[in-house]
């Protein structure tokens, strides 16, 4: 068992300065730190990592913003379902046709939701490589919250995020003409930084205000951060990764990517990191 203990800073830069150790020591901060393996941890910090890149990947490919009766995507890979769902065509690779989102943003346009999901797929798909992305996603179908159940995503209560956590923005007095403002689904991005499709890359007080411009008339709740989070199963994920070098999944791979922890400790079967 490794255990990760914090003791020290928790800074995240947005610029991505040290990010490993940086998110380690959140990691640390914010959840147990407890892992069965070498492979578990390393796994969960490297789909976090992707999982940040697929939201700025996402932000930058010029796909729009449209509510489920207006929603679009290229028929060269998906069918459009009455609902505003897409399904993958039986002729396409899962790999192949989530892709194409990134390549072609403009063709496509779905809600917050599906962003979101879209986002943690495409992370998913960079951990794990192709052919088992094929394997576990063959018949995808992106809809709202819709997910394959390997995808594991599970909403637990929370204060203290981790980047790469999906989170949720609430509207309570949205005006009911406009119900797609109704709240934001985003990836968190460390520091004060937040994606939401439709919005983009901005600060809490920004999607707080942005939100705020949809309320109803005479309306007093401001939006506010709901206190909790969304997780992919990284443990079950980490399962359907390709096999590491021994070294790599090792307490000496371990220590290789993390040069500058404080101290190693071993007290029984665990072994103790300071971060």
């Amino acid at each position: 068992m490794i255990h990760i203990l914090h003791g020290g800073s928790s800074a995240f830069s947005a610029d991505r300065s040290g990010t490993r150790l940086a998110l380690l020591r959140l990691l640390a901060e914010r959840t147990n730190g407890a892992y069965p393996t070498f492979r578990e941890l390393d796994f969960e910090l490297r789909l976090r990592e992707a999982t940040m890149d697929a939201a700025r990947a996402l932000h930058e490919s010029g796909v729009g913003f449209e509510v489920f009766e207006r929603s679009r995507c290229n028929p060269e890979y998906w069918r459009r379902e009455p609902n505003g769902a897409f399904r993958l065509r039986d002729d396409r690779r899962p790999s192949d046709a989530l892709r194409d989102i990134f390549a072609n943003g403009p063709a496509y346009g779905f809600e917050c939701a599906t962003a979101i999901v879209i986002v943690f797929y495409r992370a998913v798909l960079e951990c794990i490589g192709d052919a088992a992305y094929d394997r576990l996603f063959a018949h995808t179908y992106l809809f709202h919250w819709n997910v394959d159940r390997d995808l594991g995503l599970t909403t637990i209560p929370a204060v203290r995020f981790v980047p790469g956590d999906c989170l949720y923005f609430d509207n309570p007095d949205v005006e009911p003409t406009t119900m797609q403002w109704q709240g934001e689904n985003v990836i968190y991005m460390g520091g004060d930084l937040y994606y939401g499709h439709g919005i983009g890359m901005q600060s809490a007080a920004a999607i707080v205000a942005k939100l705020n411009e949809h309320r109803r008339p005479g309306a007093l709740r401001s939006a506010y951060l709901l206190p909790q989070t969304t997780r992919p199963d990284y443990a079950r994920l980490a399962l359907a990764a390709p096999p590491v070098a021994a070294d790599a999944a090792s307490l000496h791979g371990f220590e290789e990517g993390f040069p500058s922890l404080p101290f190693r400790a071993r007290i029984g079967g665990g072994v103790y990191y300071g971060v």
